[in-house]
């Protein structure tokens, strides 16, 4: 059988009853799978698009994630595969009108993965047949994206962290404090701590299968039964019902709390809302940095502070981001789009706009160009995403060698760009005799570290026969960690062979290129410094997860991650 070449062929997953009402939809109209599902998905996302972005539908399997993912490789699976053939614009319009929870995203890690595709045929399905089975039995299937996304908020409440729920109650004081002054805003910290906690709220929520539960437990409270369409509007409306029942579910008592937590295990959540948190104040950082770069943020001094993670940026001399107005088909104009085709600029989403960076004024129109030569510090960005630009910017930008005087709030992170010895070396920064020093250096460090792992193993009472394979494998890494895991697998996993570095002595990436550095070792530290950057930024969120589950967790399990 021959494919459509202007066909896009992908798969995805959906329930049993979904497949078996696409066949009941097939058998009815006498059409082929493949046709069925396109003619379906593409009435679906023309409703969609003509439907204000909250009112669009979703079906309640996509909210409740529901058949789940297995959660170990074994475990049998509660859906089937669907291979779906259509052209790549209706695909991305299906996406584009399809419900994406807080927190999810396309590509994620599992539990954060949205399903867009699977949601707009799962909900085109259930329009032209609906579907049940014992799981859905007794839900309202179809729910439109507001509904949708506050029950999701009612979940998150249900199962809400210590780190979110300070951040939440702060800034619910705050709207408390300034509801009925008209002429009064909140101070900076104020506005900052409010945007925070919608992004927490609106953007980064945390994902477990433990939230997913709390979901269908409230779902099977508020959807089922005569109230069903009421439940629903209500949680679309988002009035005062909405606002106290948010609120009740936020600060239930152990009794409703243990309620609303049936189903799921005691496990403590508070590292994911750790994290959650850093992430919301994140978001905000790299708005403020957008700002600043586009000069809406107004400041009489070229550095910049971003925190978290807490690393201090300097402006390079004359370099500036414009947003102009879009085209009206929400392109750049001309002759932005043109410098972003040839490379000279960088593109990166910026409000409802697009940014263009860097330029520099100019007194003919538009009144900017592209800095001269920029090319050559851009072109390691090539291939990366829109949403990652404004971090390459910022790696460009860190000033890795700050002094931070008195008065400054010093990060507790390392924050400095590490050079590996042979790249160094082959750059001609450092001598053979500092590179051979360097590398006996690691080496050292690596096998002082196993000598470390040795005796803690020894000290957990571990066997002597594998203490006595783990002593031979000093020296050989691979097989070091390879015993260690099989000997304790939670502190085995983690151990990790030094690296030969050389830490680079001079100031931002872009202070380099506009010294006049060679175009090789400009190019190699813009990639260099945007993978330390995102590392260092990773490590952030991870301290800030170990942090709020050693503050939040039980004391037994905190002393254990301590260890």
């Amino acid at each position: 059988m021959s494919v459509n070449p202007e066909y896009t062929e992908t798969n995805i997953r959906i329930p049993y009853c979904a497949y078996d009402a696409l066949a009941a939809v097939m058998a009815r109209q006498g059409a082929a799978r493949d046709a069925t599902v396109r003619r379906l998905l593409a009435e679906h996302v023309e409703r969609q698009e003509q439907e204000y972005p909250d009112d669009r539908l979703t079906h309640i399997s996509t909210v409740l994630r529901y058949p789940p993912p297995p959660r170990y490789r074994k475990e049998p699976r509660q859906d089937r595969p669907l291979r779906l053939r259509a052209s790549a614009g209706l695909l991305e319009r299906a996406r584009v009108v399809s419900l994406l929870l807080p927190g999810q995203y396309e590509r994620a890690f599992r539990d954060y993965q949205g399903r867009v595709l699977t949601d707009a045929v799962v909900t085109a399905i259930a329009v032209a047949e609906p579907f049940t089975d014992e799981f859905l039995d007794g839900l309202l299937p179809l729910l439109r994206h507001r509904a949708a996304r506050n029950l999701w908020r009612l979940a998150t409440a249900g199962l809400c962290t210590g780190p979110e729920l300070e951040l939440l109650d702060a800034a619910e004081e705050v709207r408390k404090a300034t509801a009925w002054t008209s002429d009064t805003m909140p101070d900076e910290y104020g506005q900052r701590l409010l945007r925070v906690a919608t992004a927490l709220e609106e953007d980064v929520a945390w994902h477990s299968p433990a939230r997913f539960q709390v979901a269908v437990n409230i779902a099977r409270d508020l959807l089922t039964g005569p109230q069903a369409e009421d439940s629903e509007r209500m949680l679309q409306e988002e009035g005062e019902a909405w606002d106290e029942l948010h609120q009740d579910t936020l600060h239930a008592d152990e009794e409703h709390r243990a309620y609303l937590k049936r189903g799921t295990t005691n496990y403590d959540w508070s590292g994911r809302g750790g994290a959650a948190v850093w992430r919301a104040e994140r978001q905000v950082a790299l708005q403020d940095f957008e700002d600043w770069l586009t000069g809406r943020t107004q400041t009489d001094t070229t550095a910049y502070v971003v925190q978290p993670p807490g690393w201090v940026l300097s402006r390079a001399a004359d370099w500036h981001a414009v947003a102009p107005v879009l085209t009206s088909t929400g392109r750049l104009p001309q002759p932005y789009a043109a410098w972003a085709d040839e490379g000279r600029v960088l593109v990166f989403p910026y409000r409802n706009r697009q940014a263009v960076w860097p330029l520099q004024r100019r007194p003919h129109p538009p009144g900017f160009e592209p800095a001269p030569g920029a090319e050559e510090l851009l072109a390691a960005a090539a291939g990366l995403r829109p949403e990652q630009i404004t971090g390459y910017i910022e790696a460009l930008l860190v000033d890795w060698n700050y002094e931070f005087d008195a008065e400054e709030e010093v990060p507790d992170l390392r924050l400095a760009l590490d050079v590996p010895v042979g790249a160094a070396y082959d750059f001609g920064l450092i001598s053979a005799e500092e590179r051979q020093r360097a590398m006996a250096e690691a080496r050292a460090a690596t096998l002082k570290d196993m000598d470390n792992l040795i005796d803690l193993l020894t000290q957990t009472g571990s066997d002597e026969e594998d203490l006595q394979q783990l002593r031979e494998a000093r020296g050989n890494v691979r097989q070091f960690t390879f015993v260690a895991t099989r000997l304790d697998s939670w502190i085995g996993s983690r151990f990790r062979a030094h690296k030969a570095i050389w830490r680079w002595p001079g100031r931002s990436v872009a202070d380099e290129f506009l010294a006049g550095t060679s175009t090789d070792l400009v190019r190699w530290l813009a990639t260099a410094a945007h993978t330390q950057s995102s590392l260092i930024v990773e490590q952030a969120m991870q301290r800030a997860a170990s942090d709020a589950f050693d503050r939040y967790a039980p004391r037994e399990r905190s002393a254990r991650r301590r260890v």
